[in-house]
């Protein structure tokens, strides 16, 4: 999961949004104000209302590969995902910001499990639907890493040495390495069928580098070494590549 392009919106769809989330910030009440924003998302988002045709066609831009999952960018990103999800964050339910295309796989799990962190203190506060848990989510840092607005790269760290699992790199017991191990665990980014991807990406972008070498050197034209870097960096997987450079 590396950061994701910052593509805007047309001015029209941008409005649009703006005017649909007023809608729902005028309502009275939290739980007013969710139960507008799961209703009106639902007969928003569709294929035929021209502003999530916007919103689908900026996301896809923002996609690695073959409209890759913003998260774990493996399998076909279909569904607009809520990063912050509307049943609990019902301001951000029509916010450009707020929006990845995700995969099922990615987003059914990921559901509304959130959690922030206070300031005073790395531990987490799970702020979910789930027994026990508050109407309205406490103030708090997310602890789930926003790969719209911040580097997940500068929280993990990807083994390419044979296991391909992501790690957090930083120390055990910090803020930072709290929320890369929530964002591991919540969006399951170590399952078995990743891994196996990660470690075919590994060899499809050395063979890719070695050609560029080697094409390089024996003299091919500029035009020739373009397409070769356009390949790579059009290729599925980015966070191997930006962990080989890296």
């Amino acid at each position: 999961m590396i950061r994701l392009p910052d593509i805007p919106l047309p001015r029209a769809a941008s409005r649009q949004l703006a005017s649909w989330q007023a809608e729902v910030d005028a309502l009275g009440n939290h739980a007013a104000r969710v139960e507008a924003a799961k209703r009106l998302f639902k007969q928003r988002n569709t294929r035929k209302n021209k502003t999530f045709a916007e919103v689908r066609r900026a996301l896809t831009s923002m996609c690695s590969g073959a409209q890759r999952c913003g998260y774990c960018e493996d399998s076909a990103a279909d569904e607009v995902e809520h990063i912050r999800p509307k049943d609990l964050y019902p301001e951000w339910v029509f916010a450009w910001r707020n929006y990845l295309y995700a995969c099922g796989p990615c987003n059914g799990p990921k559901n509304n499990q959130f959690a922030v962190l206070s300031r005073a203190s790395p531990k987490l506060v799970e702020v979910g639907l789930g027994l026990g848990a508050p109407l309205r989510p406490p103030k708090g840092e997310p602890a789930l890493i926003d790969p719209r607005g911040e580097d997940p790269m500068a929280f993990l760290v990807l083994d390419l040495q044979g296991t391909f699992l992501f790690g957090p790199s930083a120390r055990k017991g910090t803020r930072d390495y709290a929320r890369a191990e929530y964002t591991l665990c919540v969006l399951r980014l170590n399952r078995e069928l990743l891994t196996v991807a990660r470690a075919e990406a590994f060899s499809a972008y050395r063979a890719r580098l070695s050609e560029y070498i080697t094409q390089r050197e024996q003299g091919a034209s500029r035009a020739a070494l373009l397409r070769l870097t356009q390949a790579i960096q059009l290729a599925s997987h980015p966070t191997v590549w930006w962990e080989m450079k890296r």
